[in-house]
């Protein structure tokens, strides 16, 4: 690992697309080891816009993992070791509304759990308890400036909905998806449930930039969803996505101060005298500011 800068950086999760941006400069791709197992992949740190980032390639640079195989606890800990604050988590997701139509972004307020996966998006256990609070799974403030990027942009951008979280790799069937349409969800995706829940534990700030490629299955004179019509919608979506990134990166404030930023304050219900040293210190990334005195911003 490398020392982590004195300016929080700021996380992004996404393809090729993302960490090929030619505004990205003085690029070092790190090797990361955490106690959750390896992440999807090398972490490339560089600055943008004047701000250090992160890049995460969360399929492995060659697209070698499936939605399943994703090492969320793994991906977010290499986050958190690197200074991370923040994460603008980018993804190609299916619509399940006629309003959001291929190469629109939607940015999700919502998710709803389709996954089996659910113990693989915790960083806690084996002695030592945390609930944090998951009413509003994303970062409002980042959210924010997210949609304020797209609109000046003049993007078609929706703000809020709820990403139906399935767990693939097949697309979803027919019915399936039909049930999602009418209980009146927006989008589908595979990955962004788990970032989401490991990152607030971590106390990073979270967002999606859902990228819409395609109808998933239910709508009846749209053709269903193929490897190749996503594709050929992440070319465009994948511009977008650093347009609005460049634009985002100097936006966001050089304190982490916001409510995410303190999620854990209140949420771990294990007195300190009893956690187990071994959890303790594989934890140690995220604990480091509640070992000791007592916690503060």
């Amino acid at each position: 690992m490398t020392r982590t800068p004195s300016t929080p950086r700021i996380g992004i999760i996404g393809g090729s697309g993302l960490y090929a941006m030619a505004a990205l400069q003085r690029r070092r791709w790190i090797k990361a080891r955490t106690p959750f197992g390896p992440p999807s992949d090398d972490l490339l740190t560089g600055e943008l816009a004047g701000r250090p980032v992160v890049f995460l390639p969360r399929h492995g640079r060659n697209h070698s993992l499936l939605p399943s195989e994703i090492n969320h606890r793994a991906n977010i800990y290499a986050l958190k070791q690197l200074g991370v604050a923040w994460i603008v988590s980018v993804g190609a997701v299916g619509s399940l509304q006629a309003r959001y139509r291929p190469c629109d972004i939607v940015l999700p307020d919502q998710f709803v759990d389709r996954t089996k996966k659910s113990s693989e998006h915790t960083f806690f256990g084996q002695g030592i308890v945390a609930h944090v609070a998951f009413a509003h799974p994303i970062a409002e403030e980042l959210r924010a400036l997210l949609l304020r990027q797209c609109r000046a942009l003049k993007l078609r951008v929706h703000d809020g909905g709820i990403y139906v979280n399935m767990e693939g790799p097949a697309f979803s069937t027919k019915a399936e998806s039909l049930t999602h349409h009418r209980l009146g969800y927006d989008v589908i995706g595979m990955t962004n449930l788990g970032e989401a829940k490991c990152a607030r534990e971590a106390e990073i700030a979270y967002a999606t930039l859902a990228m819409v490629t395609d109808y998933d299955a239910w709508k009846a004179d749209e053709a269903h969803v193929t490897v190749e019509m996503i594709l050929d919608n992440l070319r465009t979506n994948a511009t977008h996505a650093q347009e609005i990134i460049t634009r985002v990166v100097p936006e966001i404030p050089p304190t982490p101060s916001w409510p995410c930023h303190h999620a854990l304050q209140d949420a771990i219900l294990t007195p300190r005298a009893a956690w187990p040293p071994a959890t303790r210190r594989r934890l140690q990334a995220i604990l480091a500011r509640y070992v000791g005195g007592s916690p503060g911003p």
